[in-house]
């Protein structure tokens, strides 16, 4: 398979975004080569491996390269792309990232498309996401939000019968669940989308807007109480407290099988299984605990968008490829795969009876997402959310990181306006 992780911007440079060399298909009779970024962890090798068999098989002519990119510094290679001569046919975006991306010129409008790609079935807070000014710059792709991912032997060996409904009974059965060599949770000090979710319980907010600007507000009551419950919960394990829950990847360390929790899409159960297929059968999910057993805890609903960048010079061929990856067929094998939400309310019935997508959905009901401004994606690339999380992990006093991350925060969403 011609897959590879690309994380540096060393190795971008040096291929990732595409060679300087002219097709070959016109002058050798060779197939053209249609490259497609997709994102590490959105989909299992095997079902990858069987749409690119089948696509090439029904598109003579076409060498699909799939190309598959680390989260981390992804902005950064998505915007060098853009600004490239031979970018990536199709790439796969976070949907938080479809503004800031259109803004820069770079993404073709493929507004004229919707009715082809039957629009009116998307998911309305699927699709309002890529769309940026009335126009049509990303494609949804899926939906997803984190829940509580659990190794069912763990819990039965400590005697849990039942997963936690609240905040309170989460911290008790993870300290339970964290003594005989395993671990209760593997939580890194970077899951900011899990921070994110206790400052929104506390009533807190990663920012506000006040007379028409954007403020950081994470130095605020609620949100330090948010960051205060986060570190009980990380102590309660052995995640790294400078790293995000990719390094290293948590669905390796959890097919490890001595640990009892993580906190991901359940989509991630199928990426362990890769690991040690000895696990099916073994893993749970459960909504993120609130503060109360009446409600879940809040969660940022997330998801991931298809572009298609001006830069590259195989516009149709792009377009068909997006076609076929946010059509019907693709869609319904990629949510039985991962447990994604599908693009299409016409859909919604692929995943009913499915435990992962029961909780997920339990939780869906108390969403929310990050703040809807085209400069968000910039202080998601500069992680200075990651990096407020490790100094205060680290012995940082928290009322003076969060002021000065809130400033960082302040002073980027209010850049050029």
């Amino acid at each position: 398979m011609k897959y590879r992780i690309l994380a540096l911007a060393a190795m971008f440079a040096l291929g990732a975004c595409g060679t300087t060399e002219e097709p070959k298909a016109a002058a050798t009779g060779a197939p053209e080569k249609l490259t497609l970024w997709i994102m590490d962890g959105s989909v299992t090798q095997e079902l990858l491996k069987k749409f690119e068999t089948g696509y090439e098989a029904a598109h003579q002519g076409v060498d699909l390269d799939i190309q598959i990119q680390a989260w981390d510094g992804i902005g950064e290679r998505v915007t060098a792309a853009l600004a490239s001569t031979d970018a990536p046919d199709v790439i796969e975006v976070g949907n938080t990232q479809v503004a800031q991306y259109s803004a820069s010129g770079g993404l073709t409008d493929l507004s004229a498309k919707v009715a082809d790609l039957k629009g009116e079935d998307w998911l309305p807070g699927l699709a309002q996401p890529g769309n940026i000014g009335g126009r049509q710059y990303g494609i949804p792709w899926y939906a997803a939000n984190r829940v509580v991912v659990y190794n069912k032997d763990l819990f039965a060996r400590a005697g849990i019968k039942e997963p936690p409904k609240t905040r309170d009974e989460w911290l008790n059965i993870t300290a339970k669940l964290n003594k005989g060599g395993n671990q209760g949770i593997y939580l890194t000090g970077q899951t900011w989308y899990a921070l994110a979710g206790f400052v929104w319980d506390e009533g807190g907010d990663l920012a506000v807007q006040e007379g028409g600007r954007w403020k950081g507000a994470l130095d605020s009551p609620q949100a330090l109480a948010g960051m205060a419950f986060y570190r009980k919960l990380q102590a309660l394990g052995k995640g790294p407290k400078d790293a995000d829950e990719a390094n290293p990847p948590q669905h390796e360390v959890f097919a490890q099988g001595k640990t009892a929790q993580i906190i991901a899409v359940p989509g991630i159960a199928a990426r362990v299984l890769e690991v040690d297929a000895g696990l099916k059968g073994k893993i749970g999910f459960f909504p993120v605990p609130g503060k109360t057993a009446d409600k879940p805890g809040t969660v940022f609903t997330g998801g991931s968008d298809l572009v298609v960048p001006v830069a590259s010079r195989r516009q149709e061929e792009a377009y068909e490829l997006v076609k076929a990856l946010a059509g019907e067929q693709f869609q319904t094998e990629l949510a039985k795969a991962m447990s994604f939400v599908p693009n299409r309310a016409s859909l919604a019935g692929v995943l009913s009876g499915e435990e992962g997508t029961a909780a997920m959905a339990a939780a869906a009901a108390n969403g929310r997402a990050t703040p809807n401004t085209p400069n968000w994606a910039a202080v998601e690339a500069t992680s200075m959310i990651k990096q407020y999380m490790t100094a205060v992990l680290t012995g940082g006093d928290p009322a003076t990181e969060a002021r000065k991350v809130s400033e960082s925060i302040t002073t980027t969403l209010n850049s050029g306006s």
